[in-house]
C-alpha cells in the first residue's frame, strides 16, 4: 500500500477488525477513504468489496483512490453505474472491488443480476440510511455475519433517534468518532477561521416582511381556529402538521389544508425575503400565478398579494450581495465556494459577480439542462483556475475534490448540522482555511444558524457518550444526560426548544 496511515487512522482500522460492524465519525479531509482502503486490502482475501456513495463524480473520485493507493487497475476496481447495460454489469461484478451508486446495486440485488455476497461493504455518506433510501435496502438483504458493514460520515446527525436510525439499519453497534480537538487529530488539521457576518434588512425588505407578517398571521389564525395551530417558528415542525392534517378523519381536513397550503405560500415566500432577495421571489410569485390549485387561487385574491408583488417589482438586490462582493473582494486571488440555498439566487449571484468582475460560475444538479458532463467539466474548470469563485447548490456540500478552496462563503446558514458541518469542510483540506457566514438580523438566519450549532454540539456529545461506553445502550443513556445538561445551559442563549 502506498500511503501510511495516521495514528488515529490505524486507530480506528484496528477498532474495526476487533469489533466488527462500525460507523466512522470523522471530519472532511481526514481520510476516511483511507480507511476505507485499509480495510478493502484486508478484506479482498475473503471476497468482494463493495463501496457505495451518493453520487456518480464521487464513486468515481472513490475509484481512482482505491487504484492509486492499492495499485490496481480498472478491471480490479470496477466502476459500475446504471448508464452501463444490465448485461455488461453482470460481467463486471465479478471482480475484486465495485464501486457504485445504491440505486443500481439495489436494483441488481431485486433483478438477480448480482448476488449479495460481499466480505466488506463500505456505505459512504452514510447519515443517508434513513427511510427507503437503497442504503436501507442493500443492508437489509446482506447477512452481517458474513458482511463487514462500515459506514463513513462527518455528521450522522444532532439526535439520538436519527443516529440510532442509522446504525440499526447498518446493523451497526460499534462507533468511531474523532473531532478536531482529539489529541491524534489535531496534528493534521488545518485551522479554519469562522466569521459571521450580520446584515440588516433594507427599509424596502422591511416594507415587504410586514406585509407578509400580516398575511401569515391572517392564515395561521385560521388554522389554529380549525384545531391545527402551526408551529411557524419551526420548518420541520410545520411541514409535518401536513401529514397531521391529511390523516385526520373530520370533515374539516379538506378546508384545512387549503389554509395550510396558503400558509406554506406565504411562508416560502418569507423564508425568501429574509434569506435571499426580491428577485427569487418574482419567480416564485410567478409560479403561484400559474397553478390552478384552490390555495392559489385564495393566494392571488388576497389584496396583500397584489401589494407584495406590487413591491417586489423594484429591482433590489437583498442587503447580502454588497457585503458577500466585497468579502470576494477582500480574498482577491484565493479560490472560493459560495453555498446558496435556492437555484434561482445562484443564478442571480453568479451574474452580479461576473458583472463586478469576479469570474464565476455556478455548480447545481442535474436539472434544466445541466448534465454530468457540464457538472465535470465545471469543476475540472475551477480545479484548473479557469474561474475564482464557484457558486453552488447543496450538491457540492459533499464529494468534491477541490483541495486548492481557500475560502467558503455561506450565503445563509442551514438548520441541518449536517449540511453545515459538510459546507466548512470544504474549507482548510490542505491549508488554513476561512469560513464566512452571512446571516440576516432578526430573521430566520439566526434561528438557523442556532438551531445547526445546537444539533452540532447534541451530535458530538451523543456520539462520544456511545464511543467510551461499553455497550451502545448504556452510551445512549450516558449521552441522553449528557444532552439534557446542554440544553439547559443553552436555554439561556435562545429558546433553542423552537428547534429540537
Amino acid at each position: 500500500m502506498k500511503i501510511t496511515p495516521r495514528e488515529y487512522q490505524q486507530a480506528i482500522y484496528d477498532s474495526v477488525k476487533e469489533k466488527g460492524n462500525t460507523l466512522v465519525v470523522l471530519p472532511t479531509g481526514l481520510g476516511k477513504t483511507l480507511i476505507a482502503v485499509m480495510l478493502i486490502k484486508d478484506k479482498i482475501k475473503e471476497g468482494r468489496c463493495l463501496v457505495l456513495t451518493p453520487t456518480k463524480p464521487l464513486a468515481k473520485q472513490h475509484q481512482n483512490s482505491i487504484m492509486e493507493i492499492l495499485e490496481l487497475d480498472a478491471v480490479q476496481v470496477a466502476l459500475i453505474t446504471g448508464e452501463i447495460t444490465p448485461a455488461k454489469r453482470k460481467d463486471m461484478y465479478n471482480t475484486d472491488v465495485i464501486v457504485s451508486t445504491p440505486q443500481t446495486i439495489r436494483n441488481d440485488i431485486e433483478k438477480k443480476v448480482l448476488k449479495p455476497d460481499f466480505s466488506l461493504v463500505i456505505f459512504d455518506e452514510c447519515h443517508r440510511a434513513i427511510g427507503d433510501y437503497a442504503y436501507t435496502n442493500i443492508a437489509e438483504v446482506l447477512d452481517d455475519k458474513k458482511t463487514l458493514f462500515v459506514g463513513l460520515t462527518a455528521s450522522p446527525g444532532g439526535r439520538m433517534d436519527r443516529i440510532k436510525k442509522v446504525m440499526k439499519a447498518l446493523k451497526i453497534e460499534n462507533v468511531e468518532i474523532r473531532s478536531q480537538d482529539d489529541p491524534d487529530v489535531e496534528p493534521y488539521v488545518q485551522k479554519s477561521t469562522v466569521t459571521w457576518v450580520q446584515v440588516a434588512l433594507s427599509p424596502h425588505f422591511k416594507l415587504i416582511k410586514k406585509e407578509l407578517d400580516s398575511l401569515s398571521s391572517k392564515y395561521a389564525k385560521r388554522l389554529a381556529a380549525m384545531g391545527y395551530p402551526p408551529p411557524i417558528k419551526h420548518k420541520g415542525k410545520f411541514m409535518e402538521l401536513r401529514k397531521r392534517i391529511l390523516e385526520s378523519r373530520h370533515s374539516i381536513k379538506f378546508p384545512a389544508m387549503v389554509q395550510y397550503s396558503v400558509l406554506l405560500h406565504v411562508l416560502h415566500m418569507s423564508e425568501l425575503l429574509e434569506t435571499q432577495g426580491i428577485y427569487p421571489i418574482r419567480g416564485y410569485i410567478e409560479k403561484i400565478e400559474g397553478k390552478t390549485s384552490k390555495s392559489a387561487a385564495l393566494l392571488i385574491r388576497e389584496p396583500t398579494f397584489a401589494n407584495i408583488k406590487r413591491l417586489c417589482s423594484k429591482d433590489e438586490d437583498h442587503p447580502k450581495m454588497p457585503i458577500l462582493i466585497k468579502k470576494i473582494n477582500e480574498l482577491d486571488g484565493k479560490k472560493m465556494i459560495v453555498f446558496v440555498q435556492y437555484r434561482a439566487q445562484i443564478s442571480r449571484i453568479e451574474k452580479v459577480l461576473n458583472e463586478k468582475g469576479i469570474s464565476a460560475k455556478q455548480f447545481v444538479g442535474k436539472k434544466d439542462g445541466v448534465t454530468r458532463k457540464i457538472q465535470e467539466q465545471t469543476i475540472a474548470e475551477f480545479r484548473e483556475g479557469k474561474f475564482d469563485v464557484l457558486v453552488a447548490s447543496m450538491i457540492g456540500e459533499e464529494g468534491l475534490d477541490i483541495p486548492a478552496v481557500d475560502a467558503v462563503i455561506f450565503y445563509e446558514p442551514v438548520p441541518s448540522e449536517i449540511r453545515s458541518i459538510q459546507r466548512r469542510g470544504r474549507a482548510a483540506r490542505l491549508k488554513e482555511g476561512e469560513v464566512i457566514v452571512l446571516m440576516t438580523r432578526g430573521t430566520r438566519d439566526e434561528f438557523y444558524y442556532y438551531a445547526s450549532q445546537n444539533k452540532e454540539k447534541r451530535m458530538k456529545s451523543i456520539l462520544t457518550g456511545m464511543q467510551k461506553s461499553e455497550t451502545p445502550i448504556s452510551g445512549m443513556r450516558r449521552a441522553g444526560k449528557k444532552v439534557k445538561k446542554m440544553k439547559k445551559e443553552l436555554s439561556g442563549q435562545t429558546k433553542m426548544s423552537d428547534f429540537n
